[in-house]
């Protein structure tokens, strides 16, 4: 595996703090990276391929400036924090926010291991997802800001759940390692099949610990744990958010509204 340009990546994410593998550590970059690169998913809807190899990943969400979905950034998160002394875990999910049905495992999160426990780690589900790691104590609820997590666990099989009125689940995954070629036919899937949302329409989400922006289409919804309120935006406001909040290329930007106006809701 190719060696990470750390401080290029340090300076990509805003951190300047420690890098000793501690939980401390681990936290602080997990909050860094969730903020710094955002969840979207252009170039799906501009038919350019996703590469998972280190050398395009670093090119893309590192010196280019760009985010991307779940195999990108935890892939890339999993490489540097190896790199730091950490131990990595890579696993796999079937997502069951907004959904009824039973769906593939096309996620993505790890299990790292620091200051002699266990913490599932997540820079790349977007949305609801955690800002900063989350210990593996099952049925015990877990503040981060004004959100709530939780992991059951049951037969071997873990679920993550957030509380929004009631606990509800985000995705259910084994403690199974998997294999590069398990995330390149994932990540096949969910960037070619005309069933998966990222092939159908626009996707792209901005976390912090204030509030998270979630964009599906050409709704936005602004949730702060607290309250959340949805409106739909026109394509000037969609190239104008998608620029500045999100700090995408404007030409990439304004080639996927040109393409699919309104955002293409998914």
């Amino acid at each position: 595996m190719p060696a990470i340009d750390l401080d290029r990546y340090f300076a990509r994410i805003g951190y300047g703090g420690a890098t000793e593998p501690t939980p401390h550590t681990l936290s602080q970059l997990h909050l860094a990276h969730a903020q710094h690169i955002p969840f979207e998913n252009l170039d799906v809807l501009l038919g350019r391929g996703i590469r998972l190899d280190l050398d395009a990943l670093f090119a893309k969400l590192v010196t280019a400036g760009r985010g991307g979905y779940c195999f990108e950034q935890n892939h890339l998160f999993a490489a540097v924090l190896e790199q730091l002394g950490f131990s990595v875990r890579r696993l796999a999910a079937r997502v069951n926010w907004g959904t009824q049905r039973v769906l593939p495992r096309t996620h993505m999160l790890l299990r790292v291991t620091a200051g002699g426990r266990s913490w599932l780690a997540d820079v790349g589900f977007g949305g609801m997802g955690p800002l900063l790691p989350l210990a593996f104590e099952p049925d015990t609820p877990q503040t981060q800001y004004s959100w709530q997590y939780r992991l059951t666990e049951q037969g071997g099989l873990w679920r993550l759940q957030t509380r929004t009125d009631a606990w509800t689940g985000l995705y259910e995954f084994t403690l199974h390692e998997q294999a590069p070629a398990d995330y390149e036919m994932a990540n096949y899937y969910v960037s070619t099949h005309p069933d998966s949302r990222f092939v159908r329409g626009l996707v792209a989400h901005r976390l912090a610990p204030e509030r998270r922006l979630i964009l599906i289409g050409n709704a936005l919804t602004e949730d702060t744990g607290r309250a959340s309120s949805t409106r739909e935006l026109t394509d000037e406001e969609l190239t104008r958010l998608l620029v500045e909040a999100f700090a995408l290329p404007p030409a990439d930007v304004d080639a996927v509204v040109r393409r699919f106006p309104g955002g293409a809701p998914a």
